[in-house]
């Protein structure tokens, strides 16, 4: 079992910065993978970015690169969302998400995640 709570969505401008964190609770395993999905308006929910092991690096969506950094504490407890450069289309309902007892993939897949926080709101305004 985990438990995880976004904070820091809120309202922001075009070209400006927002960093999400989110909070687990619960065990520990020996392998974890955190991931950042969001769901934007009239859109399906779509990873933005995962972090797991840190002999690899951090997995970014297509959408997401260049401007999303993720990272995490050595204990798995604090994930961060920092994205820079934003646009209005990065408006939507911000999730964090974790799948225990394995790595991240390559792919950020939704059906890998087990456990969900209730999301976070990001709106970006022209």
């Amino acid at each position: 079992q985990a438990q995880l709570r976004e904070s820091g969505g809120g309202s922001f401008q075009t070209g400006g910065s927002l960093r999400l964190s989110c909070e687990r609770s619960g065990p520990r395993y020996t392998q974890m993978c955190m991931a950042w999905f969001r769901q934007r308006p009239g859109e399906h929910r779509e990873g933005v970015a995962a972090i797991g092991a840190r002999q690899y690096p951090p997995v970014y969506a297509r959408a997401a690169k260049g401007r999303a950094t993720v990272s995490r504490d050595d204990t798995f407890t604090d994930l961060s969302l920092q994205m820079d450069r934003l646009k209005p289309e990065d408006t939507g309902v911000y999730f964090c998400a974790i799948t225990l007892g394995r790595w991240c993939s390559k792919v950020i897949d939704d059906d890998d995640f087990q456990f969900w926080g209730q999301g976070t709101q990001v709106t970006v305004s022209s």
